[in-house]
C-alpha cells in the first residue's frame, strides 16, 4: 500500500531535497545497491509475479516480458530505457523521491518517467510513505511499452502543465489516480489490472478484484473528475475502462470545456454509488465500514 501517492506529484517536495540538477534527476548509482536491497526486491519481485498471472491485463505482461527486469537485482534505468526508446520513445530517470508538480509534468511531457531509484527497507514491504523503486519500476514501466498507455502519460504531463496554470489540477489528478496508478479494464476473460498502485501491492492485488467491499463501475471521465480517492487505504471504488484504446480518446480530449463544466458542481466521495453510474459490481463497503467502526 502506498501512503503518499497522492503526492506523487510533488506537494510534499521541498527545497531540503533539491538536486542540483534543475530537472531533479540524479544518477541511479546502480553500482551502489546493496546485496540487502537487492534481496528487497526479490522478495518484492518474486510474491507479485507469483501473484499476477490472471490479475494483471495483457499489456502488462507482455511489457513484463519484453523488458530487461528479473528477480535477481534491481533494474537498470539505462538498460530499462534502451528498450523503452525502442519500442515506444520513453526513458525511465532517477528521482530522489517527490518531485515538484511542475518537474514532474515536465518530465512526462517529454516521454521521461521520474522513478525513485531507493527502495523500500525489508520491515516496509507492505507499506512506505513515498513511492520507491519497486512501485514506479515494476509498477509503471511495463505498460509504458504499450503505445496507447504511453501516448496518454505523455498526454496527461503535458494537461497537467495546463491544469496548473487554470488551477484545476485536483481534477485532472484524479483521472491519474483512477486510471494509471488504480484502473482497471475489462478483458474477455475478465476484469484485469493496469494500474500500477495495485499491480504493485500484494494486498490491493488481492482486494482490487476479489473482495465484494469495493464498487466497480465503468469509466466515465467527468464523474472520475468530480471523485475523491483514498490515500491511506485500499480505493473503495474502482473505475473500469473497456479496454486501454480508451485511454487514447481521453489523451486527445481537451479538457478545457469539461474543467469550466464541472466548476462548482457537486463532488463525489470515494465510495459513492450515483444512479447515473454503470455498476458493474456494487461493493458491500464492508472493509471501510469497519475501519471506520
Amino acid at each position: 500500500m502506498l501512503a503518499a501517492e497522492a503526492t506523487k506529484h510533488g506537494l510534499a517536495a521541498g527545497d531540503a531535497a533539491r538536486p542540483a540538477r534543475a530537472d531533479w534527476t540524479i544518477d541511479q548509482g546502480w553500482e551502489r545497491y546493496t546485496p540487502a536491497e537487492h534481496a528487497v526486491w526479490k522478495t518484492l519481485f518474486e510474491r507479485q509475479t507469483k501473484l499476477l498471472p490472471g490479475r494483471a491485463c495483457d499489456e502488462f505482461v507482455e511489457g513484463m516480458k519484453n523488458l530487461p527486469i528479473g528477480a535477481d537485482e534491481i533494474p537498470d534505468f539505462r538498460r530499462l530505457s534502451e528498450v523503452l526508446m525502442q519500442r515506444t520513445g520513453w526513458q525511465v530517470v532517477a528521482v530522489p523521491g517527490l518531485v515538484p508538480d511542475e518537474v514532474f509534468f515536465e518530465h512526462l511531457a517529454n516521454r521521461r518517467f521520474p522513478s525513485g531509484q531507493f527502495i523500500r527497507r525489508a520491515d516496509q514491504l507492505d507499506y512506505l510513505e513515498e513511492p520507491d523503486v519497486f512501485h514506479d519500476v515494476f509498477g509503471h514501466v511495463p505498460m509504458l511499452m504499450n503505445p496507447a498507455i504511453a501516448d496518454y502519460i505523455q498526454a496527461y504531463g503535458q494537461g497537467g502543465l495546463r491544469a496548473q496554470k487554470l488551477g484545476v489540477l485536483d481534477k485532472l489528478a484524479r483521472v491519474y489516480w483512477y486510471t494509471v496508478e488504480f484502473g482497471l479494464v475489462q478483458q474477455k476473460d475478465g476484469l484485469r489490472i493496469y494500474g500500477a498502485g495495485i499491480a504493485s501491492s500484494r494486498t490491493e492485488s488481492v482486494f482490487a478484484l476479489d473482495d465484494a467491499s469495493p464498487n466497480r463501475i465503468a469509466f466515465d471521465l467527468e464523474r472520475v473528475m468530480r471523485t475523491h480517492y483514498r490515500i491511506d487505504d485500499f480505493q473503495e471504488s474502482y473505475f473500469v475502462i473497456e479496454n486501454l484504446e480508451r485511454l487514447l480518446e481521453l489523451a486527445q480530449i481537451d479538457f478545457g470545456p469539461l474543467y469550466a463544466r464541472i466548476e462548482g458542481q457537486p463532488e463525489f466521495q470515494p465510495g459513492d454509488v450515483l444512479a447515473t453510474d454503470t455498476v458493474l459490481s456494487r461493493g458491500t463497503g464492508r472493509y471501510h465500514g469497519a475501519t471506520r467502526a
